[in-house]
């Protein structure tokens, strides 16, 4: 997903709702980061807009991150375009992150009318089916929606499903990652160190030396978050965690078994490295414990680099985010986890009153160039100009009113690059996701309410020893207690269950 200055409030908040997970979708767009010509004025299967239907009005609710104050300008302009292709009108309704599922909650429960609603497997996409709050897309992508599933990778478009019925279409984004370590490349240059001889994550201990002996004040390694611990990094490429992440499957051997993460040697391995790393004061003291994000030492030049997952255009999105320009070294291949597609979606809720017209909209927002270009970036002219190169950027001398995260919502290969991102981009997340070796539990979405309580007792044990383990403050022995005491809380009951649901998914899904 491509990140320009307007778009960059997300990312502390995605690394905290991504985590460890390995959640990380792929369609065809023009190849020059310019839009593709719109879709034919009315998708096939729906009449026409001739007055043979009842003009409706549509509510989009998505997660609104940043300035939203020209939201109506946004949506009256789109509106403009729906009209004449669907007969309806769209009402966008952004809900601050903070507040995303009280409210989504609230609107599911109720009757207000809602046709499109972003959904996630990151919230409670899962627990929204059972309930039947949300529809089953199938015959209505069938008949109104028949351009959406061109524009996905086959792995993502089936990616959703529950019981082998979509009830949500996964937005164009990776949904897989790879994974490594980025830092400032002027430190880099400073002292000669070439990452391209870095070839495992132990190899960065001579460059962490370096850094720690020459720049004193500097952290040569510091974690994103302190949710984003140096063990989980070292082992995210190596697992999916199936969600919440204590019950994982180990990729590579094509296992269905589910284990627990902190049990297997590779977690060992890596606490063993974190505290190593510790030990040698490559990292803050209070790394465990402190709120400051990697990209706020970064910015204070306090900090050298990070380990991360990553993507194409990803060193172009950190030089904005930490006001250096970065150097990133890959130390895995992409790999992507079971709910990678289902990470952000649109689905149509039991709300709507005219889901067949709700599925014409999510049809335009798929193959029509002039209407995503206006949802993701705004008003031309308003929010953005074009470049030289046709790319686009925020008018000079100007504070744009409307910030839309593209990578929640429809085919984003569609609009156009912005400037300081490589205009091929959308060719390049393309190939990535085609290159990605895939969990065998892709699609699978783990519903944790019948072991809620144990979740809960488990979550209380992980957050009192998982980020000091992580971060390596903590001696690798506690690791026996930690365990021990997973055990106690219903560690083992969430295992099973997670295996049991598992089992019933393959089993649905032919794997």
């Amino acid at each position: 997903m491509v990140k320009n200055k307007r778009k960059s409030a997300w990312t502390a908040t995605a690394a905290i709702l991504l985590g460890f997970a390995l959640i990380l979708g792929g369609c065809s767009g023009s190849g020059d980061g310019s839009p593709s010509a719109s879709s034919p004025s009315s998708p096939s299967g729906s009449e026409s807009a001739s007055g043979q239907e009842k003009p409706v009005e549509l509510t989009l609710a998505f997660i609104g991150i940043g300035t939203m104050t020209d939201v109506q300008a946004v949506q009256e302009e789109i509106s403009k375009i729906t009209k004449q292709k669907i007969n309806a009108t769209v009402k966008l309704m952004p809900i601050d992150v903070s507040a995303w599922q009280q409210q989504t909650n609230l609107l599911l429960a109720g009757n207000e009318p809602l046709d499109l609603l972003v959904t996630s497997s990151l919230f409670n996409y899962s627990s929204q089916v059972a309930k039947g709050q949300l529809l089953p897309l199938d015959e209505l992508l069938e008949k109104y929606g028949p351009g959406i599933k061109d524009t996905l990778e086959p792995i993502v478009f089936e990616g959703t499903r529950i019981n082998g019925k979509i009830y949500g279409v996964s937005s164009f984004r990776e949904v897989a990652a790879d994974y490594g370590f980025i830092a400032r490349k002027d430190l880099l240059d400073k002292y000669g160190i070439d990452l391209s001889q870095v070839k495992t994550y132990e190899d960065l201990g001579p460059v962490f030396q370096k850094i720690k002996e020459n720049e004193p004040g500097i952290y040569p390694l510091v974690q994103r978050s302190n949710t984003n611990g140096i063990a989980g990094e070292l082992v995210a490429s190596q697992f999916d965690s199936l969600g919440e992440g204590l019950g994982v499957l180990e990729l590579g051997e094509g296992s269905t078994k589910v284990v627990n993460l902190f049990e297997t040697q590779k977690y060992k391995d890596a606490v063993e490295l974190a505290r190593k790393w510790y030990q040698a004061g490559y990292l803050m003291p209070d790394a465990a414990t402190t709120q400051e994000t990697n990209t706020a030492l970064i910015k204070a030049g306090k900090a050298f680099g990070y380990l991360s997952n990553m993507k194409p255009g990803f060193e172009e999105q950190e030089n904005q985010l930490n006001g250096y320009e970065m150097e990133a070294v890959r130390l895995t291949k992409p790999v992507g986890g079971a709910t990678g597609p289902s990470a952000f979606m649109l689905s149509i809720p039991k709300n709507s009153k005219n889901p067949e017209r709700a599925m014409q909209l999510m049809n335009l927002l798929y193959t029509d160039a002039d209407v995503i270009n206006l949802l993701d970036n705004g008003i031309e002219g308003k929010h953005y100009v074009k470049t030289e190169k046709g790319q686009i950027k925020v008018p000079d001398g100007t504070k744009s009113g409307y910030t839309f995260n593209q990578w929640e919502v429809g085919n984003a290969a569609l609009t156009y690059t912005w400037e300081g991102t490589d205009p091929d981009h959308w060719n390049q997340l393309k190939q990535f996701n085609k290159e990605a070796t895939y969990s065998p539990a892709l699609g699978f979405s783990f519903d944790a309410t019948p072991v809620k309580t144990e979740v809960a007792a488990v979550t209380n044990v992980v957050n009192q020893y998982r980020s000091g383990l992580d971060s390596g403050s903590l001696d690798p022995k506690v690791l026996t207690d930690f365990v021990s005491k997973l055990k106690q809380a219903g560690g083992d009951k969430i295992i099973a269950e997670k295996q049991k649901q598992l089992d019933a998914f393959l089993a649905v899904n032919g794997k």
